[in-house]
């Protein structure tokens, strides 16, 4: 369903132990937005929700709300530094109009 890159792992894996309180995962969701129509929301979690599917891969546990699952089938999600930001990209093979950042998609 969901692949991440090995740079993708480390950066969550940071975000996690940074996190306060206790972290069972990472949400990735899908909300309107954006300068595409769609954009990615990724946020640590301390429990799955009812109705998440859950993604076990590189050591970590993504949940995944009911409305974004099939959104996200087939996505690749890569970190990526550059002189000028550093970040989340993610390559969806269902977005019909990616944006030029990575971010959103319609």
């Amino acid at each position: 369903m969901i692949t991440l890159t090995d740079s993708a792992i480390a950066a969550m894996k940071a975000a996690i132990e940074q996190n306060v309180e206790p972290a069972k995962g990472l949400r990735i969701k899908i909300e309107e937005g954006g300068c595409a129509g769609f954009k990615y929301v990724m946020a640590v979690e301390t429990s799955r929700a009812p109705g998440d599917a859950v993604v076990e891969t590189g050591g970590l546990c993504l949940f995944i709300d009911k409305g974004s699952q099939a959104f996200v089938n087939g996505l690749r999600v890569d970190f990526v530094t550059t002189l000028e930001d550093s970040g989340f990209v993610f390559h969806n093979p269902n977005a019909t109009a990616p944006c030029d950042c990575g971010k959103s998609f319609a």
